[in-house]
């Protein structure tokens, strides 16, 4: 009775479609047998209803808490709803070990769904981050029976995402083994962690060499953690059975993808959106002003989501939300939603050139000298939001106590006379000499408001070293930094701004100039870096413009 009134109480205040039924049986705790024997414990939640479909869900989180009420939400909706817990946690048999069993796995559970009296030969699966990737792992050998997926802040790959710019994303990965390592300890204890503000964790983000900082976050050594940093070059055989983004083409199911512009995931999940555009599929795409966690990103994904399923599973069509596959939220003053025929839509591409004087205009750059920073690595550069695992911290933040820093450079233009509107890929291009041949560029763009207050919008970083770029004959290294892409209006009056620095500490693993390998540096070697922007060296952001005649649309 109280699962009924909570879910009968969440579909209202959410608007999600009216219920089917609210006779639902769920059977707890059932043991599938996977090929080597690892048991994987499994939840069914069965509608009374006859020839529902199935929606699969893997996960390494849980089957409790919020999981308990989503299942709920859609097998009310009309589904079976199975839930499994990945092995090596919650009950499940075996070790946790990133992404290796999920593909083996998922078709073990599979072939144990077709042996089910209520199998009607139809599936479809549902998933947020891990519980995403899970169904890429899955989806190129589920063959035609697979007949939607729904994949939120996720992607076929996340090597890129751990290593973005060859960096390597400290934060991102530190608290995912923290709050996996959380999962075991009890209720209260991991209450009053929390409470403390995880100092473990914070001493473990600061802590050199990287090989003990999981450790210390924890109490224990983390055997993957070990590993990704040991095997953290591009050629590194490690992540090629750990990746599957070679096998998009083989997905013949339908696919809505649904993430955030502050997504730790964006940039990687808007490649598996062209890889599935060019095998000629028309996956759903959206994309609001959401981070990792955010409980704004979980509404919209349970909305499209269900009402994908129920298209492509049960022949039921889904409210219209628009036209177009393509639905993104326009950042900024006076955004709001567009809907777009693809991604990324037609634009004209503007280069904002760095200037003399700290300026940033769309003129060609003048001959004048470096601006020089010094970056200390004892006294890394930090990062303040953006596209972080934890949403408390993520997302836009007015980034003036950071560009108050010395080690911090600000090019930014005069207030616009008209609104300019950046819907697609961003780039920046930065010219630089360095004492150091080892070293990060951090770029990121924020729009200035009439109040000074300087929001980030999207960034990038790129670590550089000698073997993979090579100075001129004046010693000058040309760095590309692909950044997040975006979709933001900059309101009249307003100022584009972009920051140039030598890292985002803890977001980024600090580089400490010295070359030494990523799990065992302690040096730390603080260097003189000159950003050049003469003609011969056009330093610049390079932005896709869009005059849109399309109007924003309500949320």
């Amino acid at each position: 009775m109280w699962d009924r009134l909570t879910s009968a109480l969440a579909g209202a205040a959410l608007r999600l479609p009216p219920a089917r039924t609210r006779r639902v049986t769920v059977t707890r705790d059932i043991p599938v047998r996977a090929r080597d024997g690892v048991i994987l414990r499994t939840d069914h939640y069965r509608p009374d209803l006859a020839d529902a479909a199935t929606v699969l869900i893997r996960t390494p989180y849980g089957r409790g808490g919020p999981m308990r009420l989503l299942c709920r939400l859609a097998a009310e909706r009309g589904f079976h709803v199975v839930i499994q817990s990945c092995r090596g946690t919650f009950g499940s048999g075996g070790s946790f070990d990133p992404f290796v069993f999920e593909r083996d796995d998922g078709l073990d559970t599979l072939d144990w769904l077709r042996r089910q009296p209520w199998w009607r030969g139809a599936f479809g699966m549902f998933g947020a981050s891990y519980q995403g990737f899970v169904q890429w792992a899955l989806a190129a050998d589920a063959g035609p029976e697979l007949r939607a997926m729904v994949a939120v802040a996720t992607a076929s790959t996340t090597r890129d995402s751990t290593y973005a710019g060859e960096s390597f994303a400290l934060d991102t990965v530190l608290t995912w083994v923290e709050l996996l390592q959380a999962q075991t300890v009890p209720w209260l204890a991991r209450q009053w962690e929390l409470k403390r503000g995880q100092p473990r964790l914070a001493a473990a983000l600061a802590h050199l060499p990287l090989v003990e900082a999981d450790r210390i976050a924890t109490g224990v050594t983390v055997p993957f953690f070990q590993q990704w940093l040991e095997h953290h070059t591009p050629q590194a055989d490690y992540w090629r059975t750990r990746v599957f983004d070679d096998r998009l083409d083989r997905v013949r199911a339908p696919v809505a993808m649904v993430s955030g512009w502050h997504d730790i995931f964006l940039p990687a999940q808007l490649r598996d959106y062209a890889a599935l555009r060019a095998t000629g599929a028309r996956p759903r795409l959206v994309v609001g002003p959401w981070t990792h966690g955010s409980p704004g990103l979980f509404v919209a994904a349970l909305r499209e989501g269900l009402g994908w399923l129920d298209e492509h599973l049960n022949d039921r069509a889904a409210e219209p939300v628009g036209d177009a596959p393509v639905r993104v939220h326009l950042g900024g003053a006076g955004g709001g939603w567009r809907d777009l025929p693809d991604w990324p839509p037609p634009a004209r591409t503007v280069r904002w050139h760095l200037h003399p004087g700290f300026a940033l205009r769309t003129s060609a750059p003048v001959p004048s000298p470096p601006d020089a920073f010094w970056y200390d690595p004892a006294d890394p550069t930090p990062s303040l939001g953006g596209p972080l695992l934890v949403a408390q911290r993520a997302g836009p933040f007015d980034n003036r106590p950071v560009e108050a820093r010395p080690d911090v450079l600000t090019f930014t233009t005069d207030p616009l006379t008209h609104a300019v509107e950046v819907i697609g890929p961003v780039r920046a291009e930065i010219h630089l000499r360095s004492e150091l041949a080892h070293l990060d560029v951090f770029v990121r763009l924020c729009d200035v408001d009439r109040r000074g207050r300087s929001w980030n919008v999207c960034d990038g970083l790129v670590r550089v070293d000698p073997q993979r770029f090579r100075p001129d004959a004046t010693g000058a290294v040309a760095v590309p930094v692909e950044m997040w892409p975006a979709a933001h209006r900059f309101a009249p009056g307003h100022r584009l701004r972009l920051q140039v620095s030598g890292g985002a500490h803890p977001r980024y693993a600090r580089n400490p100039g010295t070359g030494e390998p990523l799990g065992a540096a302690v040096t730390l070697r603080g260097g003189r870096r000159e950003i050049i922007h003469d003609p011969e060296h056009p330093s610049a952001v390079v932005l896709s413009v869009v005059h849109s005649a399309s109007q924003p649309s309500p949320s």
